[in-house]
């Protein structure tokens, strides 16, 4: 029986429309593609997905993982799950519960009323803990609706239509993601995370499927981890360094270890 049987899909609040990103350049869909294709070899593509959860767990998985390590956030949400049935008896819960029970993530006293907020705003707007229903929507208004809730901006509302179940066919940017692509030149130095995602977006294959976007992400984001490291990037191994411009003004050679 479908979730909402007599009526469209719930309705999104009004909210500014999403733009549509400038058109990328041949020159830089094509430096994009070669990126994926190069790091597919290094770190083995297609890639398994890392999570099997409902998209409203996702979300609040999300959330929590924000500026904080994965093993931090993954322990965090599965204290969460241990302490409280479901996510309604979460809502329900005190914040100074939820905070305590989260305390291992970065600022969770701003995450612990955030979620709180979250699940309020997805029963308020649906009417029951549930968003299975955005797997009718195009990934765009998926990612409209979710935006429109206060606290979710571009990574969650992707995060929660990628990682989870729906399986849909967006691209999550985190820092190490937007790090690599910032210094091999996909994206300028100055634009910032959010804006990002629109526009490494635009510059990859409208066809391209859930698993493929998917894959963009993580070989990027371990790139990030491992090779292109925030400070000190081992320039030297990094099979990208004949393409990108902050390897090259680094006067870094393929023999060099930093």
């Amino acid at each position: 029986m479908p979730l909402f049987p007599d009526t469209a899909l719930p309705a999104a609040p009004r909210r500014q429309r999403r733009q549509a990103p400038a058109a990328a350049s041949e020159t830089l869909k094509d430096k994009a593609l070669e990126i994926h294709r190069r790091l597919c070899g290094v770190y083995d593509c297609p890639i398994p997905y890392f999570h099997s959860l409902d998209p409203l767990s996702e979300l609040i998985s999300s959330l929590l993982s924000h500026r904080t390590r994965n093993a931090e956030s993954g322990r965090a949400f599965k204290a969460l799950r241990t302490r409280w049935p479901d996510w309604a008896a979460v809502e329900k819960a005190g914040v100074a519960e939820i905070e305590e029970t989260i305390r291992g993530v970065t600022w969770p006293e701003l995450k612990a009323p955030r979620i709180k907020a979250v699940l309020s705003a997805v029963r308020e707007r649906v009417g029951t803990l549930s968003l299975d229903f955005l797997q009718a929507m195009s990934v765009d208004e998926a990612r409209g609706w979710l935006e429109a809730i206060p606290g979710i901006g571009p990574k969650t509302s992707a995060a929660a239509l990628s990682f989870s179940t729906l399986r849909m066919p967006a691209l999550p940017v985190d820092s190490h993601h937007h790090r690599v692509a910032q210094r091999t030149g996909l994206i300028g130095p100055k634009l910032d995370v959010g804006p990002s995602h629109a526009v490494l977006r635009a510059q990859l294959p409208d066809n391209w499927s859930a698993q493929t976007l998917y894959d963009n992400h993580e070989v990027l984001m371990m790139h990030g981890q491992r090779v292109c490291f925030h400070r000190s990037p081992a320039c030297g191994r990094c099979v990208l360094l004949d393409i990108c411009p902050t390897g090259q003004a680094r006067g870094v050679t393929a023999t060099e270890r930093p």
